[in-house]
């Protein structure tokens, strides 16, 4: 097995989307990650040459900026894991 040159590694060009035969499913998993996530990734914030210990208040506002569209859906997710059962056991145990 031949690994090629390592230190100079050849990339090619960016990922494609996949050749599908859903075409439709695929296009509306990308129209709602569209949806929720629409804010461009803050770069300034990401530094790997040092790490970065303390977050002032508005780096801490602008990643919940960015990340507010996974943040509703978490929540509504947490009221359905929530609600869904007790409004199920209300019903099964109060049959009027």
């Amino acid at each position: 097995m031949e690994l090629g040159n390592i230190p100079q590694p050849t990339y090619g060009p960016g990922p494609e989307a996949p050749g599908s035969s859903m075409p439709g499913l695929v296009a509306m998993s990308h129209g709602f990650l569209q949806l929720v996530q629409p804010n461009p990734l803050p770069v300034e914030m990401i530094d790997f040459e040092q790490s970065k210990t303390e977050f002032n208040q508005e780096d801490i506002h602008e990643l919940l900026h960015y990340e507010l569209g996974f943040l509703v859906c978490a929540a509504i997710g947490v009221l359905f894991i929530i609600f869904v059962p007790l409004v199920g056991c209300c019903f099964c145990c109060c049959r009027c």
